[in-house]
């Protein structure tokens, strides 16, 4: 049986964006799978509930994303660059009984969010559009002689004016609605404003909106609910968050919109919650009130959604090592499908629900089930010819007692063949967030077994500050990331070095806050032969000032550079470069705007002034998401670096260090940059 590499990332599929059909009888999905080393294939699936053969509903053509049902069921809209020259999503329809697909929107700032009006003749979106851009009207149809570039010079007006891969350009985010009939698109919203996904009442569109060009320096929103027959806009209440998500119930005493929220005033140290506007009472419940978890609010799939009834509203939530979907009522909280599983995203209609999970012996398929849970069935097996090929190692779950008494949960990942009377190098996974939570499987199953392979015992645990253990918990690491993150890293890491099959080696990585976590460690302790920081945070003042999310500073941290520079120097990873003289190798995408590259330069260049054994790998096209959904080619090429960085430190391996390799050696894809 063959062991799982690095490269074996072009030969299997990740799903996600499930939608149920409104009878319940077939789930929708995207499939997507590598094409090349820069590109996917990106497709929609229709699986039986009753257990008939997946079969494609859309042609290989573009990436396809958000398939969703219109409320008869007779149409399937999704999302689309097929046949755009600059990649501009459009949407497009589907009959379900045949025919082909038809695009009905052109526009120019492309779609997202798309919505089934309530009598499915007219679909509600969102789409990025520059003021001038307006003016002309091309939001509305697009002029195929028109080609939008980047303004020289820019001029930048408001707090975020980059995020995730992409600089604003003066562009906003509104709502629009489509015509099915005449393919007519008009606007909703108006101004300076940016708006985010639209859900429809029996009778209103609502939306959450933010206005002002200081707007996105706030964690404040408008509900707002908008008349088609009319065309007037009325604000219901305020909402705080990050970036709530709307669930409505047309019920028939008014509509209920559930919506997500997170004080504004303790953004990221506390839980996000949801809460219930009855716009026909003008009252307010919070649903999440005795629920000690925080929700899971990765992508659009993992919004809440009510039942066709109103009866349950569904949620997703981090919960000691596995994501699940519970669902709320007046019965209270209750699990629907729980345990180890990694929910990706879920839907629900008559008499179903429909998940894509992951688990510990596969990356991801679709999984239906009873509203309750009682009864659940798995649709689609759709790398079962890769996994079974594979070795494939499950995890053994771990506790141990951090320093101050608290239970942390981890995992340790032995090699394929392994033989307990053999000693192995450790890798030790720091996961990203801070305020997130591992799994057994999500997106790090491949990266996780293809180490394994290699011949490293991996672990990974979920350190104070972790959301999915409570509030107090995910609270803990406040004014403090580093010490007492590492407290528990290195309690766990310690306990598993202690095995008698572990051998004198151990590794550190992790990315984002992992690559923050990493750097701190190489300045805080030598337990490490060898280290990959990823896409981290080095410097704190730099970081708040270049980030898309710099109000992590001031959440966490409870500061400012301007009134507390020297503590955020004290808090920096950067700052302790002059002890550093474990071997780290920095690696960071050239375009991730959540975590710009300046800090990593920054701690490359303080690593080299020491005389550290290090180097500097840029991914250009790459943002923050690199290790989840990157080019292809760079995916597989970020893994087999860092285990060439470890090999040539590691007594196990017969391998020269990466800095005296060969271009290429050891590489699958791409070449070595220049030392």
């Amino acid at each position: 049986m063959n062991r799982v590499e690095a490269s074996d990332y072009h030969e299997f599929s990740r799903l996600s964006h499930p939608a149920v059909s409104p009878d319940g009888d077939r789930v929708a999905y995207v499939q997507q799978t590598p094409d090349s080393d820069t590109d996917y294939e990106a497709t929609v699936y229709v699986a039986s509930v009753g257990g008939d053969e997946s079969r494609r509903f859309t042609v290989a053509e573009g990436v396809d994303s958000e398939p969703t049902w219109s409320p008869s069921g007779d149409r399937l809209a999704f999302v689309s660059t097929r046949g755009a020259d600059d990649d501009r999503p459009q949407i497009w329809v589907l009959p379900v009984d045949g025919g082909e697909a038809e695009q009905v929107t052109d526009v120019v700032g492309g779609v997202s969010s798309i919505a089934w009006g309530p009598e499915g003749d007219r679909i509600a979106f969102v789409q990025s559009v520059r003021p001038e851009e307006r003016d002309d009207d091309l939001d509305l149809d697009t002029d195929e002689e028109y080609e939008r570039e980047a303004p020289d010079p820019r001029v930048i007006d408001r707090h975020v004016y980059r995020a995730h891969e992409s600089y604003a350009d003066g562009a906003r985010s509104h709502v629009y609605l489509v015509d099915l009939g005449d393919r007519a698109v008009s606007r909703v919203t108006e101004g300076v404003a940016d708006c985010l996904g639209p859900a429809w009442g029996a009778d209103a569109l609502y939306y959450p909106i933010r206005r002002g060009v200081d707007g996105d320096g706030r964690l404040a929103w408008e509900l707002a609910a908008f008349d088609p027959a009319s065309g007037e806009e009325t604000v219901l209440r305020d909402i705080e968050g990050w970036g709530p998500t709307l669930a409505v119930h047309a019920g028939d005493g008014g509509d209920s919109i559930a919506y997500t929220t997170t004080p504004a005033d303790d953004p990221t140290l506390a839980q996000t919650e949801v809460e219930v506007y009855d716009r026909a009472t003008d009252q307010v419940d919070q649903l999440t009130a005795g629920l000690d978890r925080t929700l899971e609010l990765w992508n659009a799939s993992h919004a809440p959604e009510w039942g066709p009834d109103g009866d349950y509203l569904y949620v997703c939530t981090p919960d000691e090592g596995g994501y699940a979907l519970r669902r709320i009522g007046d019965d209270g909280v209750t699990v629907v499908l729980g345990g180890d599983r990694h929910v990706h995203g879920f839907s629900v209609a008559r008499d179903t629900v429909g998940v894509v999970q992951s688990e510990w012996d596969h990356t991801g398929d679709v999984v239906a089930a009873t509203p309750g849970g009682a009864e659940e069935n798995r649709l689609t097996r759709v790398n079962a010819a890769y996994l079974d090929d594979r070795a494939v190692r499950q995890p053994e779950e771990l506790w141990f007692e951090g320093p101050d008494g608290e239970e942390v949960q981890g995992w340790v990942l032995t090699p394929p063949d392994f033989d307990p009377g053999e000693t192995y190098p450790l890798v030790v996974e720091i996961h990203g967030g801070p305020h997130r939570m591992w799994s057994t499987s999500g997106s790090m199953w491949h990266e996780f077994q293809t180490l394994a392979a290699r011949g490293y015992v991996v672990f990974w645990c979920n350190p104070r500050g972790s959301a999915g253990y409570g509030a107090a918990f995910m609270r803990a690491i406040e004014r403090d990331w580093g010490d007492v993150t590492l407290q528990d890293v290195l309690a766990g890491a310690r306990q598993v070095a202690d095995r008698d099959y572990v051998g004198d080696d151990a590794f550190v990585t992790g990315g984002s806050f992992g690559g923050f976590m990493t750097a701190w460690a190489v300045g805080h302790t030598d337990f490490f032969d060898a280290a990959v920081a990823q896409r981290g945070v080095y410097d704190l003042t730099g970081f708040y000032g270049s980030s898309d999310v710099y109000k992590l500073v001031e959440g966490d941290f409870r500061a400012v550079p301007w009134a507390d520079y020297e503590f955020l120097a004290e808090q920096s990873p950067a700052t302790y470069a002059d002890l550093v003289d474990t071997p780290t190798l920095v690696v960071h995408a050239e375009d991730d705007y959540r975590t710009p590259a300046n800090t990593a330069e920054l701690f490359y260049r303080a690593l080299r002034q020491q005389g550290v054994d290090t180097r500097l790998v840029r991914y250009p096209r790459e943002g923050h998401e690199l290790s989840r959904s990157g080019e292809p080619g760079h995916v597989v090429d970020r893994i087999e670096r860092i285990a060439r960085w470890f090999d040539g430190y590691s007594s196990h391996h017969d391998a020269p260090r990466a800095l005296d390799r060969e271009r290429g050696d050891g590489l699958s894809a791409g070449e070595e940059d220049e030392k």
